[in-house]
């Protein structure tokens, strides 16, 4: 028998699994006390990687990721120049008052569990879109595209 009693609003989840989980990886990548910081996080970078993002890669972005990660991400209106990937961590940690050190190890806290929701494939078509610096926010070496393409060593 199913029975159609509410569960009162103070003891609702605010968010779903999927995002609770995501919120999870961010606070163990970062070592975040919270997981109300945690979620300070991943709303500020995929807010600024929303501005980032154009295409079929942000579409395919947002549909791995949580629903409210995903919504984070859409609500914005891409930038018509992109920021490199220091320019990137500078504009964020503006936006949010926060340091550089602060913000860049933000940034990699919530790109690691992008990246694990979006998987290796996607993130290569992501670091493709975007200018040069984004290879090491997302914990990837930073190859040269032109050194790759010419069979040249990079130094």
């Amino acid at each position: 028998m199913i029975s159609d009693v509410r569960v009162p609003l103070e003891h609702q989840k605010p968010y779903g699994t999927a995002y609770e989980q995501m919120l999870e990886k961010v606070r163990y990548e970062g070592v975040y006390p919270t997981r109300e910081r945690a979620d300070e996080a991943v709303r500020l970078v995929l807010s600024g990687l929303g501005r980032q993002l154009t295409g079929d890669e942000r579409v395919d972005l947002a549909a791995c990721l949580p629903l409210e990660a995903a919504r984070v991400l859409t609500a914005q209106i891409p930038d018509p120049q992109p920021l490199t990937g220091w320019a990137f961590v500078k504009d964020l940690a503006a936006r949010s008052g926060a340091s550089l050190a602060t913000t860049r190890w933000d940034t990699g806290s919530v790109f690691a569990a992008v990246a694990v929701h979006a998987g290796p494939d996607l993130i290569t078509r992501i670091l493709h879109q975007l200018p040069t610096g984004y290879a090491l926010l997302f914990g990837r070496a930073e190859l040269n595209p032109a050194a790759l393409t010419e069979g040249h060593q990079v130094p």
